[in-house]
């Protein structure tokens, strides 16, 4: 994978998979977490499309009729058409992807030392 900063040259950024904005290196584990998230999000919706697609296609096509198990076409697209909605949901929910914390909201100081931050009571 290759990971280009976005105040780098244009042949690095042409180049690059990743492309942080900020010179912050910071953000490859943050870059790394949302690829994770997102192939876990595709992995869902795959397992539970296929699941209601096996399910809902022989019902429609009649397949189950000896059992007296049948729905109408029209009831079994719908369905299907809510699965379709529900899966574009379950994707949208990246859009809320908040990063495992890594550290960096407690940065060491700038000025090199190595002092630990201090914490500070809330104010009533």
């Amino acid at each position: 994978m290759g990971v280009a900063i976005g105040t780098g040259t244009d042949v690095a950024v042409e180049t690059a998979d990743v492309i942080l904005m900020s010179g912050d290196l910071r953000g490859v584990p943050k870059a790394i977490a949302l690829s994770r998230a997102t192939l876990r999000n595709i992995r869902v919706n795959l397992f539970w499309t296929f699941g209601y697609n096996i399910l809902l296609i022989p019902v429609a096509a009649g397949v189950l009729a000896a059992w007296n198990i049948s729905l109408s076409p029209v009831l079994v697209a719908a369905a299907m058409g809510l699965g379709s909605v529900l899966v574009l949901s379950n994707a949208l929910r990246l859009r809320g992807f908040k990063p495992p914390l890594g550290g960096d909201e407690k940065a060491a100081p700038r000025d090199g030392s190595t002092s630990a931050p201090k914490l500070v009571p809330p104010v009533h």
